[in-house]
């Protein structure tokens, strides 16, 4: 199904790409739950970016960068194949992500972790902030990190 090229890109919104990132969203992070991310008004992502990783044609991971001022962004919807989980697919799209957003000259990035997820991001240099919160009827924890200029 996948093959051994790997290629990182800029998902345009409304592309082949997209669906495939849509898709992997849902299957992965919103049918478990019983909800359908299909049922949520996606107007607003034309504003978002949208990163990926491929194998060949296929999304392998993907995630979605909010803009939400002048220096912040908020990470969303990470996911990451269920097949090609445990490869490192993760950290090297969040690596990804950073790169990309000090060349945007954003300098900070929040998001809300699933708390099953939380040790992966702390991983990835991220901290806790606040208290654990319940956001989809799961545990999360708001996190952040500091985005220096020389990671682009």
């Amino acid at each position: 199904m996948f093959s051994n090229l790997t290629l990182r890109k800029i998902i345009a919104y409304g592309s082949e790409d997209y669906d495939q990132a849509l898709a992997l969203r849902d299957r992965l992070l919103r049918k478990p739950l019983g909800l359908s991310l299909y049922d949520e008004d996606l107007s607003d992502e034309k504003n978002n970016y949208h990163l990926g990783i491929f194998r060949g044609p296929e999304l392998a991971a993907v995630l979605v960068l909010i803009p939400k001022d002048s220096t912040t962004l908020q990470m969303r919807q990470v996911a990451v194949d269920t097949a090609l989980q445990g490869q490192h697919l993760g950290a090297r799209l969040i690596a990804f992500a950073e790169s990309f957003a000090a060349t945007q000259g954003f300098t900070r990035i929040v998001l809300n972790a699933r708390q099953t997820a939380e040790a992966f991001y702390r991983k990835q240099g991220y901290t806790s902030v606040g208290e654990p919160f319940v956001e989809l009827r799961i545990g999360h924890v708001r996190m952040e990190k500091k985005i220096k200029k020389d990671q682009a």
